[in-house]
């Protein structure tokens, strides 16, 4: 409780100290926190004192109630004063005279090659709206042959059509552009030239 008002405190930080536990209050300031007789309990709150309360050891029963008073803790900041930033002359001549090093642009330069940044590009994980969507656009991918084989691409009409439009055009015809190039093969009595 607030010591003041005599108001809950909330998200108030119970550990026991020395060891690696503890709790949190509740919105009203409610806690509950299993320790033993003599344990020190510390109290921490954002803009509160930190208070300690020790378990006595001579209680009876298995149970101690608490009603811990936090104390504001007030902290005075030094002035900041904020500025609009630089004229453009300003930025223009900071910016200009601004020595860079040597290394560092050649660092840069690495940085900017483009086989790096392919393969960086390659290699950088998806994030989360990524995966997710890939996931679920294969699952939906599934759920047209649940239960059954999946289907097969030759049982698709629009495949038929394309495959029939490229027969048409000529596309399969065996034209030189499209035979291997001749190879010679070394005889020992004499060299012929084959076509493969």
């Amino acid at each position: 409780m607030t010591a003041d008002s005599l108001q809950g405190v909330p998200s108030v930080s119970v550990m026991i100290k020395g060891q690696n536990r503890g709790t949190v209050s509740n919105a009203e300031g409610v806690f509950s926190i299993v320790a033993l007789k003599g344990d020190v309990i510390e109290f921490t709150s954002i803009g509160y004192k930190p208070k300690t309360v020790t378990i006595p050891k001579n209680i009876e029963g298995n149970q101690y109630s608490v009603i811990q008073l936090m104390v504001t803790d007030t902290v005075y900041l030094a002035a900041t004063i904020i500025k609009a930033r630089p004229s453009r002359e300003q930025f223009e001549r900071d910016f200009i005279n601004t020595k860079v090093p040597a290394d560092q642009l050649e660092i840069a330069r690495q940085n900017n090659e483009e086989s790096k940044r392919r393969y960086l590009v390659a290699s950088l994980p998806r994030d989360g709206k990524e995966a997710v969507n890939r996931y679920l656009k294969q699952q939906s991918a599934k759920s047209y042959s649940a239960g059954q084989a999946p289907s097969q691409n030759i049982f698709n009409p629009f495949a038929w059509n394309e495959f029939i439009k490229a027969w048409k055009r000529g596309d399969f015809k065996n034209t030189s552009a499209n035979r291997p190039a001749p190879t010679a093969t070394a005889n020992p009595s004499t060299t012929q030239i084959t076509e493969d």
